[in-house]
């Protein structure tokens, strides 16, 4: 793998800390700005709001640009947002720094994954997007612990001012390892937005929603459920999190090598087993070991399918893949928040802190029966299993068929 992609994986390193590290610095940044815990959550709710608006409007200014200048102005917008959080002097400023900083992560992995791609062989593709996405997987398990935790004895400004940091070192990275690749001749807005009206491109994009969807259904109440149904002390959930976060970095790796192999069998494989691991949480919730266990699969599977998912929508989106392939980083997001709203519904409605679980493995359920029909719609329309078509070294499109 070239070694561009460690740069791009420092850069993934960074957004993951910054987007999961406030969850746990919360109680922090309440107090010190006065205000409740619930408007502090309005710092959550707005950076996934900024991925999801951020992927398309930055990929289209980044049209008219290089692919590695694209990237090198991300991370200087997401430097710049963590600086303006860290410095806030007010809780309303902290939000516009988190909404700016949040503007580079739907774009930053979209172009990533293209980049990524065009490094590589095409038999190696799904493995180097993997490579990327193990930046945001490691931050789950390193980052986002070192992160709270600096921010619990030096003050959370230190931890945003560090995430800042990592930003400066992705920077300089991308700007002296990533080859400056001609951008793609004759591919515009109107071809970028021509491949939205593909059909499987839209349904790989659906799939990513209520697989990944599925995850957070379950990860979103890991707190109050592993607390208050199997037993566990607050200050274990931190650790919990880190086997999650441990499932997360296995699962990736494992997801990209099998895509390369066999990229749809890889899905249904992975989507089905995710949906009978979420609906035995409902179960294993009840053991302390069951559920530590149940808790790393539910990472390992859910993100096993992300470098398959990110394939399809780039093998699909026929010479135009970078805006599809942002929007399918804003679709993990909406997944996000579409399932933790969904199982706060039956949390409220009195189906206990376990129903979110069955709220997961039926959405995971639903990305499996899309996965099939995609398929069977493929197979119809005589499509060949994998269609490359990112453009070569020179900026040409080109489909190669397996």
């Amino acid at each position: 793998m070239p070694l561009a992609l460690l740069a791009l994986a420092i850069g993934a390193f960074g957004i993951g800390t910054t987007e999961f590290v406030i969850m746990g610095l919360l109680p922090e940044v309440a107090s010190d700005f006065g205000v409740s815990i619930p408007t502090a959550g309005l710092l959550v709710t707005g950076y996934a709001l900024g991925v999801m608006l951020g992927a398309p409007l930055m990929t289209v200014l980044g049209t008219k640009i290089s692919r590695k200048r694209m990237l090198m102005l991300l991370m200087g917008l997401f430097i710049a947002g963590n600086l303006l959080s860290a410095l806030a002097p007010v809780f309303s400023v902290m939000l516009v720094g988190r909404v700016v900083a949040s503007l580079a992560h739907g774009a930053f992995f979209g172009i990533g994954s293209v980049v990524a791609a065009e490094l590589v062989a095409p038999h190696k593709r799904a493995g180097a997007i993997a490579m990327m996405f193990t930046g945001l997987t490691v931050a789950n398990v390193v980052g986002v612990p070192l992160g709270t935790l600096i921010g619990q004895s030096a003050g959370w400004r230190v931890t945003f001012a560090a995430v800042a940091g990592l930003g400066v070192l992705g920077l300089a990275g991308i700007a002296k390892l990533v080859p400056d690749l001609p951008k793609p001749e004759g591919v515009h807005l109107r071809h970028e937005l021509a491949a939205l009206k593909n059909a499987q491109v839209l349904l790989a994009m659906a799939m990513t929603v209520l697989g990944f969807g599925g995850v957070f259904a379950a990860v979103t109440y890991i707190a109050p459920m592993t607390t208050h149904v199997t037993g566990f002390s607050d200050g274990s959930v931190t650790w919990l999190l880190v086997l999650f976060g441990l499932g997360m970095v296995g699962g990736n790796l494992v997801g990209g090598r099998f895509a390369d192999r066999a990229l749809m069998p890889m899905l249904y494989v992975s989507l089905s087993a995710l949906a009978v691991v979420l609906a035995l949480f409902t179960l294993t919730a009840h053991n302390k070991v069951a559920a530590a266990v149940t808790i790393v699969l539910i990472g390992a599977l859910g993100f096993a399918t992300v470098p398959p998912l990110q394939k399809r929508v780039l093998d699909q989106a026929h010479g135009a893949p970078t805006l599809a392939s942002a929007l399918n980083i804003g679709a993990f997001n909406l997944g996000n928040a579409l399932s933790a709203w969904l199982g706060g519904l039956v949390i409220a409605a009195g189906f206990g802190y376990t129903a979110p679980n069955w709220v997961g493995a039926a959405l995971a359920a639903g990305a499996l029966a899309l996965a099939v029909l995609s398929a069977a719609l493929e197979r119809r329309d005589g499509a060949p299993s994998t269609v490359v078509a990112t453009g070569d070294r020179t900026g040409q499109p080109v489909t190669a068929r397996r």
